[in-house]
């Protein structure tokens, strides 16, 4: 059913947009779809390690965009650092005073971790590196965001968590993949239940064809058809413009 709040959008409006993971794949794909669809005085804040790769993709959307471009700014962070997830809060907090009226927090940045038999993961501290980039540094990241833009009339707070299918369903050998997925879906659950002005999704785009996935394919001889990285992040922006999903929802590429 429609969300009641819902109601269809030609653009994301006067938007601060933060993407994690922005510097390549679905984030870079994500990036270029979403300046298309932001109005004047729109920010762009785009977070990921490395500084050379997030300064290229600032370049190539100055040239998609021309003069309508939103002002961009490139956060070389680590996020599974504590220092990485507090200094990309703090850059938000500088962009407070541009006043948007839509908040839109993309959670992408996440790795595939180490394929192996569940009895493997005996090192605490390899598990527990793991879960910092790929749970915990969402959740920081999302409640620092949260603080920095509380809720006010007039406000469209917009979360997405870039999700899988093996959110949903195990898989042999992905223990700490399917784990921190899982939690990611909950998490993110729980914040559609507790804020009801955020707009909370978890999106599966599918396998797609970035490193991640010819990294799977080489580690396990699995095969699949690898769809371009632009077509997820397009259908994401067209779900997000039509705005009809229920809080909280779990949508996949190929079923949304």
């Amino acid at each position: 059913m429609p969300d009641a709040s819902s109601s269809h959008q030609t653009s994301l409006g006067r938007c601060l947009c933060v993407i994690t993971g922005a510097s390549r794949g679905l984030g870079r794909a994500m990036a270029r779809e979403v300046c298309g669809l932001m109005k004047p005085g729109s920010v762009l804040l785009l977070v990921a390690r490395s500084e050379t790769l997030l300064q290229e993709l600032k370049e190539e959307l100055r040239g998609l965009t021309g003069t309508a471009q939103p002002a961009v700014r490139c956060v070389a962070v680590d996020l599974s650092a504590a220092g990485g997830v507090n200094e990309a809060v703090e850059v938000a907090r500088q962009e407070a005073g541009t006043d948007p009226d839509h908040v839109l927090l993309i959670n992408n940045a996440g790795s595939l971790g180490d394929i192996s038999k569940f009895s493997s993961f005996s090192d605490l501290n390899e598990v527990n590196s793991y879960l910092s980039l790929n749970v915990s540094s969402a959740l920081a990241l999302t409640a620092g965001m949260l603080k920095v833009f509380p809720s006010r009339p007039g406000l469209r707070w917009s979360v997405v968590n870039i999700s899988s299918l093996f959110a949903v369903q195990a898989l042999p050998n992905w223990a700490l993949y399917c784990t921190a997925k899982a939690a990611r879906k909950m998490m993110f659950s729980v914040l559609a239940d507790e804020e009801p002005n955020v707009k909370v999704l978890s999106y599966s785009p599918g396998p797609m064809d970035t490193e991640m996935q010819k990294d799977i394919q080489r580690l396990t001889g699995i095969k699949h058809h690898l769809i371009p990285c632009k077509e997820p992040a397009a259908k994401l922006m067209k779900l997000l413009l039509v705005n009809e999903f229920a809080s909280g929802s779990h949508l996949d590429f190929f079923t949304a």
